[in-house]
């Protein structure tokens, strides 16, 4: 039986009470931090829906903050996660939102990193653990984290996509799924790579070296 099939049944391992509101937010707010590639100085977390309404008891607030720091959904910090944040200098926010019709479980946050760098991400917690990240910075997107991710933002031109996916089958990665979005016609772009084999670190640091390239974020895959 394949680990994902396991996950399924039994669901995560973790700390706190409910899976969407505390394994789900755990790994919404890694991802998160990820897309932000670069350590993180303030967050501005507005939830949605449920999250909105029971996060706080379910223990979401923490659970996103503990995300946000690095940590995973079986991580005993979890629950001292805003003193952690408090510790580092790391300034954190929650506010209400609605963003409308998306899944109940759902929250958007607003990065800033520690070089000024800035990144917008929304995302849902759809239970049992599973997440799913619908935008970055304005772009529509659909990942899971159940793949190794790598996202690349640049402006549009022709060969600019040739030229990312090549850099990644040289290297023997199998691009499972892909999805560019884009601002318009010779404008800001956004492609999203999902693949099966782990891109390694040379292989980001190539893409990034690329003529026009603006910024690569590399998500491990999450078991």
């Amino acid at each position: 039986m394949k680990n994902s099939r396991v996950f399924d049944l039994l669901g995560p391992i973790m700390v706190g009470p409910s899976s969407s509101h505390t394994a789900g937010a755990v790994r919404l707010g890694l991802m998160a931090g990820k897309i932000l590639a670069t350590e993180i100085r303030k967050a501005r977390i507005l939830l949605h829906g449920s999250f909105a309404q029971t996060g706080k008891g379910h223990g979401t607030h923490l659970a996103l903050i503990a995300g946000l720091l690095g940590m995973y959904p079986d991580d005993e910090r979890i629950k001292i996660a805003s003193q952690l944040a408090e510790s580092y200098g790391v300034i954190i926010n929650f506010e209400n939102i609605d963003l409308g019709q998306v899944h109940p479980n759902s929250v958007k946050f607003e990065l800033t990193g520690a070089n000024g760098q800035k990144s917008t991400i929304i995302g849902s917690s759809l239970g049992g653990g599973k997440v799913i990240i619908t935008e970055v910075d304005g772009f529509r997107v659909k990942f899971t984290g159940e793949y190794s991710t790598l996202i690349a933002v640049y402006p549009d031109y022709p060969g600019m996509i040739a030229e990312i996916t090549t850099q990644v089958a040289s290297a023997g990665v199998n691009i499972a799924q892909m999805k560019v979005s884009r601002e318009g016609r010779g404008r800001k772009a956004l492609t999203v790579i999902e693949a099966d084999e782990v891109i390694k670190d040379i292989v980001v640091q190539h893409i990034k070296g690329l003529p026009k390239i603006e910024k690569v974020m590399y998500l491990e895959q999450m078991n």
